[in-house]
């Protein structure tokens, strides 16, 4: 999927493109939000989860990706200068892959924000359940390939799964 999305595009214009990127990579869309203050994302089928992590983390096989029976694919969208909340989850380790933008990321295993690391398309960035992170848009759009690996098959997480303990937005 290539996307090198110049950065004075308007958020809707980006979000076209992803989506008509999506498309053609046979991708079924079944939840877009670009109303998220930090920019958006888009929830690919789990039932494509295989596929999608054929395309965009082809270095891991799916024994490593997988720790329960359920992935939940998706593709975060970061605006420039924009960052989301400083959070964890309780029931998800997470999986990212830098597809446009550079974007900054700050993890740690405390409360305490970690270093600014800028990660450029290409690479590759594991959390674990409970490490706290954040994913800020730099000077571009950034465009992340996400899978959350969800570690509670009895409970899977969701959107309500999300710690903040920072947020610029009042969340």
């Amino acid at each position: 999927m290539n996307l090198n999305l110049p950065d004075n595009l308007e958020k809707s214009t980006v979000f076209e493109q992803i989506a008509a990127a999506l498309k053609q990579e046979n991708f079924k869309v079944i939840k877009q939000d670009e109303t998220r203050p930090w920019g958006g994302f888009f929830v690919i089928d789990e039932s494509q989860a295989s596929a999608f992590a054929a395309k965009f983390f082809p270095h891991l096989g799916m024994d490593a990706i997988r720790i329960t029976n359920k992935l939940s694919p998706k593709i975060l969208v970061v605006a420039p200068n924009k960052r989301l909340s400083w959070q964890f989850h309780h029931r998800r380790a997470e999986i990212w892959k830098i597809l446009s933008g550079v974007v900054g990321v700050k993890t740690s295993l405390t409360d305490e924000e970690g270093a600014l690391q800028k990660l450029a398309p290409g690479t590759f960035i594991q959390m674990d359940k409970g490490e706290r992170h954040r994913l800020i848009g730099l000077d571009s759009w950034g465009i992340v390939a996400e899978i959350w690996q969800h570690t509670d098959p009895e409970n899977p997480s969701d959107e309500e799964d999300i710690v903040r303990l920072q947020d610029d937005f009042g969340r």
